[in-house]
């Protein structure tokens, strides 16, 4: 199919290329490392070092929920689909987000004080701005980790264990999520690849290739023991029911998944990277902006989504503004845009 959002290459070692430009003139190049993996591991298609290591960061956030359904916790806690999606969620902040994890919490009779992950301001603007106005300050609840948060917690309660220091790499909840990520990515995680995420949480470096590889197993359940299939068959199902509360108003990941129309789920994670993956295709999609550059990332997935097919052309429409962004300045003038290289 052709992309219309700007030719990739043919897979080879060259990155591709996102291109920031200002009138005429390129001003920045992004390279771009990505990869398409099938559920057997096969690579389909790759651009750059696709075996290179990277962190996922919050990418790969359904591994991270796995242990919420395979330990009875989400059924002994009632979890609604909203929920379920909020575990996997990097959320803006906004109300809906955080009344959905404090409601949770409250059933399990806690509150956001139970959560370790640290408070920021909302990635939301407008909630930001409510905060402000209100000279108020945010709360661990306007973390976009809350969600994957009080997931932890939930497991944590059901089986009896500590809450407090269930973000510890040495916790029995941290120790099932690398279990599950191993399992499902084929790693065993080195010691030296365990570092600290933004919320406390350990995140845990791998290939580029076994992450893709890793979603292809996910959305299939090939390769995977009968009831840690089911379980990731929930998880995707929850996101593509309830994309909102994945990100949110105005966020890539809601909006993609939203364009794709159920075909495919997305995630983000810090530092440039994507992941992606289609049970129609049977196939895993992660990508790393080289430099760690958010835009560019987005650029990059819009762009591989709609190689793939997984993108018609409505929802290219639906997404130009994401996926191509014009640059303005501060009087609102068209300076610029952002696009893959063209030709490339």
């Amino acid at each position: 199919m052709a992309n219309s959002f700007g030719p990739l290459p043919s897979p080879g070692a060259r990155p591709f290329i996102v291109e920031v430009r200002r009138g005429a003139q390129v001003e920045s190049r992004h390279a771009i490392a990505a990869v398409v993996v099938d559920a057997s591991g096969r690579q389909v298609a790759g651009w750059g070092d696709t075996g290179m290591t990277i962190f996922p960061r919050s990418s790969n956030k359904a591994f991270q929920a796995l242990p919420l359904i395979e330990t009875g916790a989400a059924d002994a806690a009632g979890l609604s689909q909203a929920e379920i999606a909020m575990a996997c969620a990097s959320h803006g902040g906004e109300k809906r987000h955080t009344d959905t994890v404090a409601a949770w919490l409250g059933r399990l009779g806690l509150d956001h004080g139970a959560l370790e992950c640290g408070a920021h301001w909302p990635y939301h603007e407008e909630t930001a701005r409510d905060i402000a106005r209100a000279h108020s300050q945010p709360t661990t609840l306007h973390n976009n980790c809350s969600g994957k948060h009080a997931g932890m917690v939930t497991v944590a309660r059901h089986m009896g264990e500590a809450i407090s220091g269930y973000v510890g790499p040495e916790h029995p909840v941290q120790r099932r999520v690398t279990a599950a990520i191993e399992d499902v990515c084929g790693v065993k995680i080195a010691a030296d690849a365990y570092a600290t995420d933004g919320c406390s949480m350990p995140t845990l470096a791998l290939p580029l290739n076994k992450l893709a590889h890793g979603f292809a197993r996910f959305v299939t359940g090939q390769g995977l023991a009968p009831a840690r299939a089911k379980a990731a068959q929930r998880l995707a199902g929850a996101v593509l029911a309830e994309p909102f509360f994945v990100a949110g108003t105005g966020r890539f990941c809601t909006a993609v998944m939203q364009a794709g129309r159920g075909r495919f789920i997305a995630k983000t994670g810090a530092e440039g990277v994507y992941t992606a993956a289609s049970a129609e295709l049977g196939i895993g999609i992660a990508l790393k902006a080289l430099d760690g550059t958010a835009r560019a990332a987005q650029t990059a997935l819009g762009g591989v989504l709609e190689h793939l097919g997984l993108l018609d052309a409505a929802a290219h429409e639906v997404m130009r503004p994401l996926v191509e962004p014009v640059l303005s300045n501060w009087r609102g003038l068209r300076v610029g845009d952002i696009g893959l290289e063209p030709g490339f």
